[in-house]
């Protein structure tokens, strides 16, 4: 009986004249590879009707030669072709110790949430989106990946929120976990983003309002990572950022913190002339961020408030049609956002209907939406 069976997946189309009767699991797997252009139709992972279709099936068979259609495989069946590799044992088994250590670090979270109990530390699940410097969603790799950046931001906006409330001993114990966070993640995934050096600048910051001399040395390695990172992530002279921020200075607040602590350090490990030069340029960066009284009153005089105003003229050089060009755009890309988060909210409800796999994940939306359109 020829059949026609459709395929969806690392392969997407209608495989016609399919004899069930004669065709096994290595047949259908042979012809997958085949138009998939995969070397290795071993590699290739085929789910019908919700089950996995194994060798093994045909091995439990007499003949060791069960067909298609003894299999339950029916004209017109929907046919899942997934894609794996030899690594990928060993990757499941980084991703069980990576999701561990992420366990651990959230009890650990937890514990010291619970050390506060005015809610200074709240532990909530965090709807946090990773944007580069020009605004747009970073695509992370793996949901490890995904779930250590979420987990080291979160930690961090913790962290920062404790530093202002003066609280810097909790504030660096959170901002430790961050940072520990953060490295389960693949470096080439981090290093699309700046957190990573702005969470080593805020343990500095928190070193020395401590004021423990025995973190000196370590702030210093710390300071000099940050520097290299915040090179990565914006280019060199941030030339990177400037192009992609429209030719704007969001960098200028942060370079003068770099400094400033850059300074502190070279000036109390003797290293004197590389103090003056560092607390020098961050002087000059300090009197850059300074608002002139007539562009401020101008700006606000639009409607937007003091706070806004002045990180908008900082940005853009104390320029003030820049400045309103700025707040313009920004207020454009919050109504996006608040419609894109709705979206979002709207597919995490949808995906809860479902339930979960059996390995208890959410339910792919994408995966879903292919086998739809193959009918």
């Amino acid at each position: 009986m020829m059949a026609k069976l459709k395929i969806a997946g690392t392969w997407s189309g209608v495989l016609e004249e399919v004899n069930l009767e004669n065709w096994t699991i290595s047949c259908l797997r042979e012809e997958v590879a085949k138009r998939s252009n995969c070397e290795n139709p071993h590699f290739i992972n085929l789910i019908c009707a919700g089950r996995i279709l194994k060798d093994d099936d045909d091995h439990h068979h007499h003949n060791g030669t069960l067909t298609l259609s003894q299999l339950g495989v029916k004209n017109n069946s929907k046919i899942l072709a997934t894609l794996s590799s030899p690594q990928q044992g060993h990757s499941l088994v980084v991703q069980e110790q990576s999701s561990q250590r992420l366990a651990r670090i959230r009890a650990a979270a937890t514990a010291l949430a619970e050390r506060h109990a005015d809610g200074s530390l709240p532990l909530e699940d965090f709807n946090i989106e990773v944007e580069d410097q020009s605004g747009q969603k970073v695509r992370l790799g793996s949901e490890i990946d995904q779930r250590a950046v979420m987990m080291g931001l979160m930690l961090h906006a913790k962290g920062k929120h404790l530093i202002k409330g003066g609280n810097y001993k909790d504030a660096l114990e959170v901002l430790t976990m961050g940072e520990e966070s953060f490295s389960i993640c693949d470096p080439k995934v981090i290093e699309l983003i700046d957190n990573v050096p702005i969470l080593q600048i805020d343990m500095v910051w928190c070193y020395f309002m401590l004021r423990d001399i025995r973190w000196l040395s370590d702030a210093g390695k710390r300071l000099e990572m940050a520097r290299a990172g915040i090179e990565r992530a914006h280019g060199k002279d941030s030339l990177r950022l400037r192009l992609l921020q429209g030719g704007r200075y969001p960098e200028v607040a942060l370079h003068l913190r770099l400094e400033l602590l850059e300074g502190v350090v070279a000036f109390h490990t003797g290293q004197l002339e590389k103090s003056r030069q560092a607390l020098a340029s961050a002087r000059a960066k300090f009197v850059q961020l300074q608002v002139p009284v007539e562009a401020l009153s101008l700006v606000m005089s639009m409607g937007y408030s003091q706070r806004n105003a002045k990180r908008a003229l900082r940005m853009n050089n104390q320029d003030v049609g820049g400045a309103i060009d700025f707040l313009v755009e920004e207020k454009a890309k919050k109504l996006q956002k608040r419609e894109e988060d709705l979206k979002r909210r709207d597919e995490i409800w949808e995906q809860k209907q479902y339930g979960v796999t059996p390995l208890k994940k959410a339910v792919d939306l994408e995966r879903l939406k292919e086998l739809v359109t193959i009918g």
